[in-house]
């Protein structure tokens, strides 16, 4: 059984398939198909009826034969026609022959009851024909020869259906299940067509769904990545400072150094004189103790990215911790150093960076302070941040100065005595400041002082 029902969806597929190109589309090739399979259904028509009025009571006129097996002639050249791929003149056949062959039926004074014929040939031209004009060419075309022959010939001389009965019911019957098998196709095809253009433009929509997101992370990327090109362009600039430190404003002092330990020892310097070289020995050291703090502690920051080791800190220690290790620097100078704050102060942030901070801020008011100045360090809470202030009586900064503070495009000036930077130090504060959601301000005036603010979230 299965092997039958096998036979017959390849043998109703083969049928589909006459006359059908790789050029055509998926609609053409379907109404194609549609095509061929009625009028194979013709051909079975015309073979069937003919016959069935063996085995009927009642004469059958020769006019009825010729009528019945005209749907098996139309067919056959139909089928012949779009197996050699000639369409168009299958249906410019099909559409003129029907309704002539058809009416000639009243023609020959005979009523066989085939009228439903008309109606089929009606639905297929709307079908089948594509153009408005050919449909309307088609409809006035059948009813010219339907009307003609039924008012021509009115008073028939046979009527089928009292000279042969069981012929009439088979042709009547036959003709109806065409046109239902007719529309079932049309039906059918329309609505897996409907279906498939359904799932297709589902799928297209899904597609252009995807392509939106594609589209999306593909901006998010290129924005990334015009971002992460911005930074890389910085972060060369910074390298270009960095080897320009390493190779000048670190050999400087170490050469320094070297040729002022290599004078002591070749002169054999007494004491007395060796003390005298102490306080440029010692501010040599601090500077490049500073510098190369500043120097790993931004190559860690660059390592380590974004990621930051937050934990609880109390300012006011940290303040204290900052005084206590720049207090040689400090009486070096005179310079009185003093801390206030509510405690505990707490923040949530990475210490060594609050520890860099301070170290910067606090050893740069010192550098910039005359001898017998002031530096101040204090800390307050305000509503959910913490305020602290670095505050100097120096020398102040200068309006032009002010500007370039905090950038990239790094300068140094001497502190009040003579001590060397690199302009490494507040880039480095801002930074870490920004790391941990906080910002920095300055505020200052030539000859009165200066006064540093950073503002940090509250733990």
């Amino acid at each position: 059984m299965t092997a039958i029902v096998k036979a017959l969806v390849q043998f109703n597929e083969r049928i589909k398939s006459i006359g059908c190109t790789a050029v055509m589309d998926d609609y053409e090739k379907r109404r194609l198909g549609i095509f061929n399979r009625i009028n194979f259904l013709g051909l079975l028509t015309g073979i069937i009826i003919p016959f069935s009025a063996l085995f009927g009571d009642g004469y059958v006129p020769f006019i009825a034969w010729m009528v019945a097996i005209a749907p098996a002639c139309i067919s056959s050249v139909v089928l012949i026609s779009n197996y050699y791929y000639k369409h168009h003149f299958a249906m410019i056949w099909y559409f003129i022959t029907y309704p002539i062959i058809t009416s000639m039926v009243y023609a020959g004074n005979i009523d066989v009851g085939i009228e439903l014929l008309f109606v089929l040939y009606g639905v297929f031209a709307v079908f089948f024909l594509q153009k408005t004009s050919h449909i309307l060419f088609a409809a006035c075309f059948s009813v010219t020869c339907y009307l003609t022959v039924v008012i021509v010939f009115r008073d028939y001389k046979y009527v089928l259906a009292e000279i042969n009965f069981q012929y009439y019911i088979i042709n009547q019957f036959v003709s109806l299940a065409f046109i239902f098998v007719g529309l079932f196709l049309i039906k059918n095809e329309n609505t897996g067509y409907q279906k498939e253009m359904l799932y297709a433009n589902w799928e297209l929509k899904n597609i252009n769904e995807e392509i939106y997101l594609q589209r999306l992370q593909l901006e998010e990327k290129a924005a990334l990545l015009e971002q992460q090109t911005v930074q890389l362009v910085e972060l060369n600039t910074v390298k270009n400072r960095l080897f320009s430190v390493v190779s000048h404003d670190l050999k400087t002092p170490i050469y320094g150094l070297r040729n002022l330990f290599k004078v002591m020892h070749e002169n054999d310097l007494p004491a007395a004189e060796v003390k005298l070289y102490v306080p440029e020995i010692l501010s040599d050291l601090n500077y490049t103790t500073g510098l190369m703090e500043n120097l790993l502690q931004w190559a860690k920051s660059q390592m380590q990215g974004d990621h930051i080791n937050q934990q609880l800190i109390d300012i006011s220690d940290l303040m204290k911790d900052v005084k206590q290790m720049l207090r040689l620097q400090a009486e070096n100078k005179k310079i009185s150093v003093s801390t206030k704050a509510d405690k505990p102060i707490y923040i949530y942030a990475d210490k060594d960076m609050m520890n860099l901070v301070l170290l910067n801020l606090v050893s740069n008011a010192i550098k910039f302070t005359p001898q017998h100045g002031e530096v101040s360090v204090s800390a307050l809470v305000k509503d959910e941040t913490v305020e602290v202030h670095v505050q100097d009586t120096g020398k102040g900064i200068s309006s032009e100065n002010l500007q370039k503070l905090f950038s990239n495009n790094y300068f140094t000036t001497r502190g009040t005595a003579n001590e060397s930077g690199t302009g490494l130090g507040l880039m480095l504060c801002k930074e870490f400041l920004t790391k941990n959601g906080g910002e920095i301000f300055v505020q200052s005036e030539e000859g009165k002082g200066s006064r540093f603010t950073f503002i940090i979230p509250k733990a």
